[in-house]
């Protein structure tokens, strides 16, 4: 199969790269490389392709769809406090650009489309565990961008000009993640900062709880779905992606510490909550589980390999 990626140099978007590859597929990466990297990508592989540009930039867009049998939508402005600070630009990147994708995949026969959506589309919402149906809260320009991704993907996928699927993650941590990026993810924050022995400043009083899920859980649920024959039902299939697992920042920092390599104890400063973080969070998996998928790392774990 050939598929796209798009934001495949970056965090989630190389190592499903990788792993695409690894299965035989040719894919082709649409990366700006503005957080994403080409040393994220493997080397000197002749199934791999490369087009550096803008996922909102039309050009770009019509070079990297051309011929391909799918696409995984991951490109965006992946933080919550740039969409406060600029909703205008990142509404470009996240919404705009989405719906462009889509419609000119729709012109194009490229049938297959995955799109990222995100947790934080359920917003502070009490109706833990959260599944699928839980009502949707945004409480930022960037959750109500992905919540509208999603509402144009169904019109596509209803009219049967695609065959999608939206995936809602929840708080993705791995390799690769950037701590000095404005984009990346606490555990990567914290572990870089436990390693350095540098200050970590807590948002809050700890006890807000997050569904942390490894890169190589996430990547492994959108590979199966793409190796799953296309379904057509009436409505937009939708999974959240998580480990099902509620943790507060204060157990992660523990969890942390237990680690070899950092230098203890860890020095914790606090700091008001930003805005638009929520309480508390926790994915029901229950429907991913179905598939056939399970989340095979877990949070120790996970923080081990991604200390490295």
């Amino acid at each position: 199969m050939r598929v796209l990626v798009t934001g495949g140099a970056g965090f989630i978007g190389s190592h499903l790269t990788a792993a695409l590859l690894d299965a035989g597929h040719a894919v082709t990466v649409l990366d700006d490389l503005s957080t994403g990297k080409r040393a994220n990508l493997p080397g000197a592989e002749e199934r791999l392709r490369l087009v550096v540009g803008d996922v909102a930039d039309q050009a770009a867009l019509e070079e990297a769809l051309a011929g391909q049998d799918a696409f995984v939508h991951l490109a965006a402005v992946a933080s919550v406090e740039a969409s406060v600070r600029d909703p205008v630009g990142t509404h470009r990147t996240n919404l705009e650009a989405s719906v462009r994708l889509f419609d000119l995949a729709a012109r194009l026969g490229v049938k297959r489309a995955l799109y990222a959506s995100s947790a934080a589309v359920y917003g502070d919402n009490p109706a833990l565990p959260l599944g699928e149906e839980a009502e949707k809260r945004p409480l930022t320009p960037y959750a109500a961008d992905k919540l509208a991704g999603e509402h144009y993907l169904a019109h596509f996928h209803r009219a049967g000009h695609l065959d999608a699927t939206a995936f809602r993650f929840f708080n993705v941590f791995g390799p690769r993640q950037d701590p000095a990026s404005p984009y990346s993810g606490v555990i990567s924050v914290f572990l870089d900062r436990a390693r350095r022995g540098a200050p970590i400043t807590l948002f809050g009083d700890g006890e807000q709880t997050r569904d942390f899920v490894y890169v190589q859980d996430v990547v492994r649920a959108l590979v199966a779905a793409l190796a799953r024959p296309g379904q057509t039902p009436p409505e937009l299939p939708v999974f959240n992606v998580g480990r099902g697992a509620e943790v507060s920042l204060l157990e992660l920092l523990a969890a942390i510490e237990r680690l070899p390599g950092v230098r203890t104890p860890l020095s914790v400063s606090s700091a008001p909550p930003r805005q638009g973080d929520i309480r508390r969070s926790v994915a029901d998996v229950s429907r991913l589980r179905a598939t056939g998928w399970e989340p095979r790392t877990g949070l120790e774990a996970g923080l081990a390999a991604t200390l490295g």
